[in-house]
């Protein structure tokens, strides 16, 4: 058995990026994009919000992933603002491009977190159908969808929840990425509900390291995602020691991934908002190493796709 087989780490990973708004959230992005790249992500993501202008960066985002690098973008899709004929021909001009997997989301509201969804009368009005939408443009499209371990917010409860994961699988979903969650047990006892609503299609945990622990108990709050009181006892005092709050972040997002494992997980999700030290870090610690012959393929056909 070779070294490199030895070393080949059970744990895959896949990162999520959101697109730039200016030249300067544009060069972060490319800054990160470049250093977890070289970790081999079975795919990066690029999130999609409601508006032409966030569409168009989308695009360009997924486009420029697809010219410059090696890696293997999915493009995320919403229901929001958009008919079924404008998303349909988004698809079609991601088809064009080389894309053939998609992030499939409802999406939210407009108006804001916590005010309700309205679906336009020409539009998709839910995943579910989004996905159905997908699979009519090119039944070989890989679908990725979402999941809630505490269940969507909107959701009156988890058998309404789950029931509308099965009918995205039914119309062709390959993979349901969660939403962020820090309690594991939630995970599980989510993970052996829908088992039982005989739903087989791999669900990924979705992994937020925590950069600013104050934001991210405000988005929980508007998400209805749950914080245990052991996780906000290991953030107290650090507000404004940025240096030791990362170290924390990093230690329990490790530990954190490192109980999914042993539990028989072994793909994850990192919601990078486009930062990658603290990412890099914990995906080191959970034994990943940059892939260097990988690395030198990656620049010889970006190399090629820019002509040089």
């Amino acid at each position: 058995m070779s070294d490199t087989s030895i070393r080949k780490p059970a744990i895959r990973v896949s990162f999520e990026f959101f697109p730039p708004k200016s030249p300067a959230m544009e060069e972060s992005l490319w800054n990160a994009v470049q250093r977890l790249a070289p970790l081999s992500p079975a795919f990066v993501s690029v999130t999609y919000g409601a508006g032409g202008s966030t569409r168009e960066r989308t695009h360009h985002t997924v486009s420029r992933i697809l010219q410059e690098t090696a890696l293997a973008p999915a493009a995320h899709l919403t229901c929001v603002d958009a008919s079924r004929e404008e998303v349909d021909e988004v698809v079609r001009q991601y088809r064009q491009t080389g894309v053939r997997h998609f992030v499939a989301l409802r999406g939210d509201s407009q108006n804001g977190a916590g005010a309700d969804f309205v679906a336009r009368a020409d539009g998709y009005r839910n995943g579910a159908e989004l996905t159905a939408g997908l699979k009519s443009i090119d039944p070989d499209f890989e679908i990725s969808v979402s999941a809630y371990p505490e269940k969507h917010p909107e959701s009156p409860d988890f058998a309404t929840d789950i029931d509308l994961l099965k009918r995205k699988v039914d119309n062709g979903a390959t993979r349901a990425i969660t939403q962020f969650f820090f309690d594991n047990e939630l995970y599980e006892r989510y993970v052996e509900r829908v088992r039982r609503a005989g739903i087989y299609i791999p669900i990924v945990p979705g992994i937020v390291p925590i950069h600013d622990f104050t934001k991210i108990s405000r988005f929980c709050s508007s998400i209805g995602a749950s914080i245990p009181q052991w996780l906000a006892q290991r953030f107290e005092g650090l507000e404004n020691d940025p240096q030791t709050r990362s170290h924390v972040a990093a230690a329990v997002c490790a530990e954190q991934v490192l109980d999914l494992t042993r539990r028989g997980v072994s793909d994850f999700h990192f919601y990078t908002m486009n930062r990658a030290d603290l990412v890099y870090s914990i995906c080191h610690i959970l034994g990943l190493r940059p892939d260097a012959a990988a690395g030198v393929e990656k620049v010889e056909m970006a190399h090629e796709k820019a002509g040089l």
